[in-house]
């Protein structure tokens, strides 16, 4: 009876074990998708910018329609493929999002660069307010990002140390990736300097 009551207890303890091991990885792997979640508002946030950017450089830029068109179009991949992850952050989706955000950031860029030829619109207060607010807006991805890329880390750690990885034949926990831009999708416009 004895040796009974001790094996009972054991089954009960090892279920509970199991449970804790998989709710932890349930909050982890959450917490790594709310962690995106964050990426893809201030993603969000960015895109809305620029709009605006473009309409007031489309009343000084007018011989240079194409950097206007480059971003325009630039912009609405970036906002595609931001929703696409947003859905399904699949290691694919992140790698067309880091793609479409590294094209938007180059756009970008090529539009500052002309606009430093255009001493009126470098001058015009709600350009240079709409460049603070993209700078602004870069910053906060940077750290956004990072905080993911902690929590991915953690999540994924989580899932490969014993025993839990002999939970994974189990259930399906799936390693979360990283999200990486590359180095020029990491930088924010060279902001225009003041007249």
């Amino acid at each position: 009876m004895g040796f009974f009551l001790v094996a009972v207890l054991l089954f009960v303890a090892l279920i509970f074990y199991v449970i804790a091991i998989y709710n932890g990885l349930v909050m982890k792997r959450n917490q790594g998708k709310n962690s995106f979640a964050q990426i893809s508002v201030q993603l969000q946030r960015r895109h809305d910018l620029i709009p605006q950017l473009i309409e007031v450089a489309s009343r000084y830029l007018t011989h240079e329609q194409a950097t206007l068109t480059e971003v325009t179009q630039a912009r609405s991949t970036a906002v595609a493929a931001n929703q696409q992850a947003t859905k399904e952050p699949s290691p694919a989706n992140l790698n067309i999002l880091e793609r479409a955000e590294g094209m938007l950031s180059s756009a970008l860029g090529r539009l500052m660069a002309v606009s430093e030829q255009y001493p009126d619109l470098k001058a015009d207060a709600l350009m240079q307010d709409l460049m603070e607010e993209i700078t602004t807006t870069e910053n906060r991805i940077g750290f956004a990002r990072q905080a993911y890329n902690d929590s991915i880390l953690d999540y994924n750690n989580a899932r490969e140390i014993f025993p839990n990885n002999l939970l994974l034949g189990f259930f399906t926990f799936r390693p979360l990736p990283e999200l990486k831009f590359d180095a020029q999708s990491t930088q924010a416009p060279a902001t225009m300097s003041r007249a």
